[in-house]
């Protein structure tokens, strides 16, 4: 919970003004359900007072609320987006101070959201340019974000939790009535009896380029033979979930209101692997099993017949009001360091504009395949991050394939690390934490043996008399 104490005040109108939207209700009614007037209300939210203790555990209880929603803000337009954006070559003039950048991303998250936008298009149109490509204003080539950063976007102004998928998910899993291990043989027999749809599994030849494909003419569903047993379970319950639930993702794909149809369609399948997931994984059971375990993920995943991956992105989804899991967030990286997935129960400052650190031992787990290790990191802000790694694979790779091994990076605050099995050993009142940064572009730490290239905002200080530990030195001011 946020401590308000004498020396510091908390002022949160703007986040108690977003809030109270998202809720849908008035000004009049949240002052009701907090217990003051409306007249105090109304001053709170253009923060000419600050927020109590009392009025902060009353939101907690009337909204069951996790009251570190209110304290940072995993969305688009954060400060962190800005003060990334800000520090470009193009803004290193305005020198615009950390205080004003915070203030405009809670005061105006519209604002913010809308420097985050251009910034984008602006990287787009820059790197299309570099390779030649020119688009026409009017194709609106550059005026958007990519399909993937819009969907990957919308999922996270949700806190990643769909709670109309979760009740379909529970409906679904509780008509089928599977044990765990047997999932693949109840949705088999659904999928024949309710739908008379065939399941085959084919040679690496016959789907050369896909996994998993419907043919709705013939009624058949063809599953590539590479897939493990948990990918073939998530391809059934995939098929079920678009088949059985295809209105409700309609539904909520347009209630997102994509800007176009490839990022629509995206946003769909997004959704149905979402909904694929919580009927393999339902959520009470799910969230049992995790407390129970203290968070083991391989009993988790073997207790439910599903991968690592799909474990680790299943836990950070545990949102559920009243039944909250430990809030992680998740990365998925390949050996290059390119991000190919990213979600978050909880707030951690992802680089929306660069790779992940190359101090966060995500990338070194490449070299212990298979294994979890782990890391306490700590932020540029000071925060602490308990995390794990371990590189999985997707598919069965032919020998003569290529390599699909990534790697999950899983981690959540230290502050929640004594609930998990792998924190067992270690001393988390005194932690050794590991420094880690952005994208070396905008990272600040000195003598990083790692550091790719030299901060945009920061003088570089090389001469012929000293060799740094760090190949890029510069200036501290």
């Amino acid at each position: 919970m946020a401590n308000v104490t004498a020396d510091r005040k908390l002022f949160l109108g703007a986040r108690l003004k977003r809030l109270r939207r998202e809720l849908g209700v008035t000004q009049t009614r949240m002052a009701e359900d907090l217990g003051v007037s409306p007249s105090y209300f109304n001053l709170l939210e253009r923060n000419q007072r600050p927020v109590t203790a009392q009025v902060l555990l009353r939101l907690a209880e009337a909204y069951d609320l996790d009251l570190k929603s209110l304290s940072s803000d995993p969305e688009g337009g954060s400060a962190t987006d800005l003060a990334e954006i800000l520090s470009d070559q193009m803004f290193r003039d305005l020198g615009v101070p950390r205080h004003e950048i915070a203030e405009v991303a809670e005061s105006a998250p519209g604002v913010a959201e809308a420097i985050v936008r251009l910034y984008r298009a602006y990287l787009d149109k820059r790197r299309l340019s570099e390779l030649g490509v020119v688009g026409r204003p009017e194709e609106g080539t550059f005026d958007q974000p990519s399909p993937s950063d819009w969907v990957r976007d919308f999922i996270q102004t949700q806190k990643n939790y769909f709670g109309d998928l979760e009740e379909a998910a529970d409906l679904l899993s509780t008509d089928l009535k599977p044990e765990p291990q047997d999932f693949a043989a109840a949705a088999r027999e659904r999928l024949a009896k309710r739908h008379g749809i065939q399941v085959r599994v084919v040679p690496v030849d016959v789907l050369p380029e896909s996994v998993r494909r419907f043919d709705h003419h013939r009624r058949r569903l063809f599953l590539s033979e590479v897939l493990t047993g948990a990918g073939r379970s998530f391809s059934l319950a995939y098929q079920l979930a678009v088949l059985e639930h295809g209105e409700l993702l309609d539904a909520l794909a347009d209630r997102g209101s994509p800007p176009d149809r490839p990022t629509r369609n995206l946003l769909k399948v997004s959704l149905a692997n979402y909904l694929a997931a919580a009927v393999l994984m339902p959520y009470a059971a799910f969230h049992e099993a995790a407390d129970r375990t203290a968070y083991d993920i391989e009993l988790i995943r073997a207790r439910f017949g599903v991968s690592f991956e799909q474990a680790c992105h299943r836990l950070t989804t545990l949102a559920r009001p009243g039944a909250r899991g430990v809030p992680f967030f998740m990365v998925r990286v390949d050996s290059a360091g390119n991000i190919s997935k990213r979600f978050a129960g909880s707030t951690f400052p992802f680089s929306r504009f660069g790779g992940a650190c190359p101090r966060w031992n995500v990338h070194s787990s490449f070299r212990t395949p298979g294994r979890i290790v782990t890391q306490i990191i700590e932020t540029p802000d000071g925060q602490r991050y308990f995390t794990i790694a371990r590189t999985v694979a997707r598919v069965a790779t032919p020998y003569a394939g290529e390599d699909s091994e990534l790697a999950i990076g899983m981690g959540c605050e230290l502050k929640y690390a004594e609930r998990l099995v792998y924190s067992r050993g270690l001393d988390l009142a005194e932690p050794v934490a590991t420094a880690i940064g952005p994208a070396c572009r905008i990272c600040e730490r000195p003598a990083c043996p790692q550091r790719a290239a030299e901060p945009i905002n920061r003088t570089l200080t090389v001469d012929d008399f000293t060799k740094s530990i760090s190949p890029y030195p510069f200036a501290s001011n």
